[in-house]
């Protein structure tokens, strides 16, 4: 009789040590200070410039991209740094905004989305894509790879990208070229221009 008590105890000893151990792997990546910021570039074409913008409520460091000049439909969406896909495909609804019907029903959620993660703990997403994207998870993408086009799928009033950067899981103000993008709070309507560096 008193050997079964021991021997339990000595399998829940063992139960933890392995609940420890498991954990710790799990776990402590997590854990770690993100690396440096990667060298990031504008999601968009080489050489052309765009109109960086936000309005109240967009949440804090969330950009819009808007050419400057030309539609917006269709244009190339590029990885702004390299790193692997997450997440791609579809979040949310659709909705019916073509550029045959720019005027539908917004749908909501991301629409067509792609999510990348460029190791330290750094990551992009890219939202309202016109079309599926071009990528699927697990893709290893490079800099100024094309993801997908710009478009107005999900919850979107209007063709454009929506784009943001993530440290260690939360949104920051994103960086451009080394520069900061200048788009901080969401407590006003503003914009700045930009051109891109994503040359490849």
């Amino acid at each position: 009789m008193t050997g079964r008590p021991n021997r339990t105890a000595w399998m829940l000893g063992i139960g933890l040590a392995a609940v420890i151990v498991v954990t710790g792997v799990i776990v402590l990546p997590r854990l770690r200070p993100p690396g440096p910021r990667p060298a990031f570039q504008l999601p968009v074409t080489c050489e052309e410039t765009w109109v960086l913008g936000t309005y109240p409520g967009h949440d804090d460091f969330d950009i819009d991209f808007f050419p400057t000049s030309g539609q917006a439909w269709g244009r190339p969406v590029l990885a702004s740094f390299g790193g692997t896909v997450t997440e791609a495909g579809l979040n949310g609804t659709l909705g019916s905004r073509t550029p045959d019907n720019p005027k539908g029903p917004h749908g909501t959620g991301a629409g067509y989305w792609v999510k990348i993660d460029h190791g330290g703990r750094w990551e992009t997403v890219y939202l309202h894509l016109l079309e599926p994207p071009t990528v699927e998870p697990g893709d290893r993408v490079t800099t100024g790879q094309r993801i997908g086009s710009v478009g107005s799928t999900g919850k979107s009033g209007a063709p454009h990208l929506h784009y943001e950067q993530l440290r260690a899981g939360a949104k920051v103000e994103s960086h451009f070229d080394g520069a900061p993008s200048g788009i901080t709070s969401d407590n006003r309507e503003y914009s700045v221009e930009r051109t891109s560096r994503n040359c490849g």
